[in-house]
């Protein structure tokens, strides 16, 4: 049976300045031959996919392992010392040292926002020492394309981690700016919130977010130049994907566009694009209608 609760385990990451450790949460089976790896938002860290591991992990046929990282900066990781390397080139990097350690037979990817261009640049890259390719790549709310206006929203708070007397305050806080994840009861909203702040490391009373707030300093240095030279890149990658895709939608996301998913399920890997009716950036994969679609697809 699978567990109800995960495990904790750490990889060592290798860089220049002589590397990091690297958190992730595991679910399941971890001897199964099957993994499932989910990588979370820019801001978030891995505990936002408790409730659809807890469903793969219920809801498989043949054992299953699911590894959720927490992305360097964030929750349980290490904060690096040169803010430049928060960027996904070197999250990629993370993530070939994490699939180095799993030696998955059969590999699956949920990314969600950020996760997604991390497995953008995986999935679109067969020359790197994956252990094997991706099998099927779930691509929440992301494409090759984002709106500078969102990169201009986010900029206006990453980094602001604040200081909160209560987990139920720091919740209150997320939530005003996080209207796009759609309709979650109190409690939903309350478990995704609680890991995601951490106690005040001056030992004063209170909670601040979880993460490293330099995550925001390469942030900051994007151009709008930077960002189309970007997205050229990253539809480059896009073509070269061979996993079977699914791009799940939020209707009202300003950060996928109808024209970016329109485009990406006619090129490239050809997407299945699912879309979820009141809801934006991003799918929190908490609903019901969200896990089995993702289940399905994974699983099916």
């Amino acid at each position: 049976m699978a567990a109800l609760e995960p495990e904790l385990y750490f990889v060592q990451c290798p860089a220049a300045d002589g590397g990091h450790r690297m958190a992730y949460w595991s679910w399941g089976d971890v001897a199964a031959s099957h993994v499932v790896v989910c990588v979370h938002g820019l801001s978030r860290q891995g505990r936002d996919f408790d409730t659809l591991a807890r469903a793969l992990c219920a809801d498989a046929p043949t054992p299953i392992r699911v590894v959720c990282p927490d992305v360097v900066g964030r929750g349980r990781s290490d904060w690096l010392k040169d803010p430049m390397g928060y960027q996904i080139p070197n999250y990629a990097a993370d993530m070939l040292a994490l699939l180095a350690e799993l030696k998955p037979k059969t590999l699956d990817w949920v990314g969600t926002s950020m996760g997604g261009l991390i497995g953008m640049v995986l999935c679109g890259q067969p020359g790197l020492p994956m252990p094997v390719p991706v099998r099927r790549l779930v691509l929440n709310d992301v494409g090759p394309a984002i709106q500078w206006a969102v990169i201009e929203r986010i900029g206006t708070y990453l980094g602001q981690t604040g200081r909160f007397a209560t987990l139920e305050q720091a919740a209150a806080a997320m939530l005003a700016i996080s209207a796009g994840f759609g309709p979650h009861t109190p409690q939903q909203w309350l478990d995704l919130s609680r890991h995601m702040v951490r106690p005040l490391a001056d030992d004063a009373p209170g909670l601040t977010l979880h993460y490293d707030p330099a995550i925001a300093v390469p942030f900051r240095s994007i151009t709008r130049e930077s960002s189309i030279q970007g997205e050229a890149r990253l539809w480059q990658l896009y073509d070269n994907i061979q996993a079977r895709t699914l791009l799940l939608r939020g209707a009202d996301s300003d950060t996928l566009s109808v024209a970016t998913a329109d485009a990406m399920a006619q090129r490239g890997p050809r997407a299945q694009v699912v879309q979820f009716v009141d809801v934006g950036h991003a799918p929190t994969l908490v609903a019901a209608d969200q896990i089995d679609c993702v289940a399905q697809f994974l699983l099916g």
